[in-house]
């Protein structure tokens, strides 16, 4: 530290050009000034300045030190700042793994959100991820944060439960059931269904068939697939029905139509990441995904 403050003097005296100005500026001395420039001098073995009763100049050994001594600085200068906005959580990286129906509905306005509030944090997102696939990236560290599906059997995660979405019907706009107001699942129950792979380890299957099951029915499935985009896909092309999220519904496709299902049923979305990470902006982005979840306060009359 000795060093930077020396180059912090010699630098404010090469540009007063006088010693008692460069000390009002330094909010010092000028004796102890003077004699800082002098240790300075002779740690180099070289005079930086000429003195006379009235000036001080660089001479050219000076001019040589003070373009480095500048650099020196700004270089110190912008590793401090840096690491202020590190602390603060404004600067680094991170990538949020999503399943299908947060893909759809909560990741444009999250990657919004997020760069508005930390514009110097590298945001990068993997969406229509199967919660297995997202527990395994978090261990792994390929993603930071997982907007997944319960259960999480990794007692090392912590989980932070955000919302239940509501489970509704799919169906092929041609379908005879597509006219329909309102479906339950016994309606489905004759028809092909498209579901979440079982073989990926998909919460979205077993709550499928939780709900066949309590229904005193049994699902007569044709696909198995990993992402949410393939499922509607093959629900356009007309191979099937589907149950999936309600927030799929914003991502609207030609040749589906989406109906209720009655009784409700839902399906829970929760943030997973793991606890040791210390990361002041991770802390922040979990801040603000909590914060997107809550629903507006009611104006006050």
């Amino acid at each position: 530290m000795d060093l930077l403050r020396h180059l912090r003097y010699f630098v404010t005296v090469a540009e007063e050009r006088h010693f008692g100005r460069a000390a009002e500026r330094l909010h010092m001395a000028q004796p102890p000034l003077s004699q800082q420039i002098r240790r300075l001098e002779a740690d180099l073995g070289v005079e930086l300045f000429t003195r006379t009763t009235r000036r001080v100049d660089l001479t050219r050994a000076g001019t040589a030190y003070l373009t480095h001594a500048r650099a020196i600085l700004a270089s110190v200068d912008t590793a401090a700042d840096d690491a202020r906005r590190a602390a603060a959580g404004v600067v680094g990286k991170l990538t949020i793994g999503c399943v299908g129906s947060a893909t759809y509905s909560l990741l444009p306005t999250l990657a919004r959100r997020l760069t508005d509030q930390m514009p110097d944090v590298h945001f990068s997102f993997r969406g229509d991820m199967l919660a297995a696939d997202q527990v395994e990236a978090l261990r792994d560290g390929a993603i930071d944060l997982a907007l997944l599906r319960p259960p999480v059997n990794d007692h090392t995660l912590t989980l932070i439960p955000l919302r239940h979405e509501r489970l509704i019907a799919a169906v092929p706009a041609d379908h005879a059931l597509a006219t329909r107001k309102r479906l339950r699942i016994t309606d489905l129950a004759d028809t092909d269904l498209i579901i979440h792979s079982a073989g990926r380890r998909s919460a979205m299957y077993d709550t499928v068939l939780r709900l066949f099951t309590s229904a005193g029915t049994t699902p007569r499935i044709r696909h198995e697939v990993g992402e949410t985009s393939t499922l509607l896909t093959l629900v356009a092309g007309g191979l099937g029905t589907a149950v999936v999220p309600h927030p799929v519904t914003t991502h609207p496709l030609d040749g589906v139509v989406y109906i209720p299902l009655r009784p409700t049923a839902t399906i829970p979305l929760a943030l997973a990441h793991r606890p040791t990470r210390p990361e002041p902006h991770l802390h922040r982005t979990v801040t603000t995904v909590i914060g997107l979840m809550q629903p507006p306060t009611a104006p006050r009359a």
